[in-house]
């Protein structure tokens, strides 16, 4: 058998996904962040992103898109605490574009720091799940 890690990935929500991996790539801070069993411990932010999972004696890639979030890694577990969390199957790139115009205009209309903040942060948002749309259909 592969060597292999835990990995969980929740949301506020539901469990997105719970299972072995060979390997799980994340969106850090500071980059991409490849965790493999045998990892050290590790507590962090993530931002939003594709989560990439190589589930053992599967071809494709689990992908799953989070908004941002908190990850944990210990030798044998890696945990992602999602503030939001989608399936790469159920990921709607038509909503994802509305949302993106929406943000847009909403960003013209923006006067205040914060009001601008806030709308930059949603379509940094946006933009990451726009991007792991992309990722999944390069796959297929």
């Amino acid at each position: 058998m592969a060597n292999t890690i835990q990995v969980d990935v929740v949301s506020a929500e539901q469990q997105i996904f719970s299972g072995t991996a060979e390997f799980v790539v994340l969106p850090g801070e500071a980059g991409e962040l490849g965790v493999h069993p045998r990892h050290a411990p590790l507590i962090t932010r993530i931002k939003p992103g594709a989560v990439r999972i190589r589930v053992p004696g599967q071809a494709d890639e689990e992908l799953i898109f989070v908004a941002g979030g908190i990850l944990e890694v210990q030798p044998n577990m890696v945990t992602v605490l999602a503030d939001t969390a989608i399936r790469g199957h159920d990921l709607d790139e038509a909503k994802a574009l509305e949302a993106q115009k929406k943000a847009e205009e909403a960003r013209t209309q923006a006067r205040s720091a914060q009001e601008i903040a806030t709308v930059e942060s949603e379509l940094a948002m946006v933009a990451a799940q726009l991007a792991a749309i992309r990722k999944l259909r390069q796959k297929r």
